[in-house]
């Protein structure tokens, strides 16, 4: 099904729909927006037909311009069965040409009070976040100190539990169970939960919770991005765990890296008190401080030390 159809930005952007009703429900495949300006000098070689086709006050001056045929023919050639719509900034006039060649096509013309530019920057950011790749993963995702962790491991493993208690500390979750994630920008994952199950956490021997109800408005959100990846695992006596934190490891989640940290999980163990402290540690270092590095450091200046006392 297409995510985005052109009745959808009439909705979200208030806009008049002058002609070409019955094309409303055209799917809108990209979040590229047309100028047409060269296509009204009559160069339609390389027309983006599937592009929403913005026409503001230079476009429309310049076709004024043309004599009657060129007039009609340019905009035949704008109106085709592909285009989602064709928007008219600023409450200009809409040329009688484009509204008959529509009506033919089926080519919605809506029509937008909004300066060019200004509209075409808003409509950009709204179809490139809702057309934006997705995918969805099974794990927890919490705020924890402004930091979008992505809690991951087997079932039963203790998640959901883990986001319990981090939402009792005053921390805030995003989604239980399943995350879905859109990537906007070359390396951005914004993750949250599934308008089924927002708010809600499962907890073997309660069952189903509702957050919000139970914690305030303050204790939830709508989405985060995510930067860190956390993965419970049981704690596994013959595997080596990292003791010191030099090696950072990496998770791709849709071509994006993001930093993960593996805990082992046994009893005794508060993991909301690890997460907690591993989203402050990794802010700490995005910020340039590393106190894996500064241990390191200072051990090699011991070490070269005691080697200078001995010769």
């Amino acid at each position: 099904m297409p995510k985005v159809r052109t009745r959808d930005i009439i909705e979200k952007f208030s806009l008049e729909l002058i002609s070409g009703e019955e094309g409303i429900d055209r799917p809108i495949t990209t979040s590229d927006i047309s100028r047409p300006g060269i296509e009204m000098a009559g160069y339609f070689d390389y027309y983006p037909a599937e592009r929403i086709q913005l026409l503001g006050r230079t476009e429309l001056s310049f076709f004024e311009q043309l004599d009657e045929d060129d007039r009609k023919t340019r905009m035949e050639k704008l109106c085709t069965d592909i285009t989602p719509a064709i928007i008219v900034t600023r409450n200009l006039e809409v040329p009688k040409e484009l509204i008959e060649a529509s009506e033919r096509e089926a080519v919605p013309v809506l029509r937008s009070p909004l300066k060019t530019t200004r509209f075409s920057s808003r409509l950009t950011n709204y179809l490139e976040g809702k057309l934006a790749p997705t995918t969805a993963v099974h794990g927890v995702l919490v705020d924890v100190y402004g930091i979008g962790v992505l809690i991951t491991g087997k079932s039963g493993v203790g998640k959901s539990e883990t986001a319990l208690e981090l939402v009792k500390r005053g921390h805030r979750l995003v989604a239980d169970d399943c995350v879905e994630i859109r990537k906007e920008d070359q390396d951005i994952l914004i993750g949250s939960a599934p308008e089924l199950i927002e708010h809600l956490l499962e907890i073997r021997g309660l069952g189903i919770i509702n957050v919000m109800t139970l914690f305030g408005a303050g204790a939830v959100r709508s989405h985060k991005r995510i930067t860190l990846v956390i993965d419970l695992e049981l704690w596994d006596p013959n595997k080596q765990y990292d003791r010191l934190g030099l090696d950072e490891e990496k998770v791709k989640i849709m071509d994006t890296e993001i930093t993960k940290i593996t805990v082992p999980v046994r009893p005794g163990r508060n993991l909301a008190v690890i997460i907690e402290v591993a989203a402050m540690n990794f802010r700490l270092k995005r910020m340039g401080v590393n106190a894996a590095e500064q241990f390191t450091n200072r051990l090699s200046d011991v070490i070269e030390d005691s080697d200078h006392e001995d010769v």
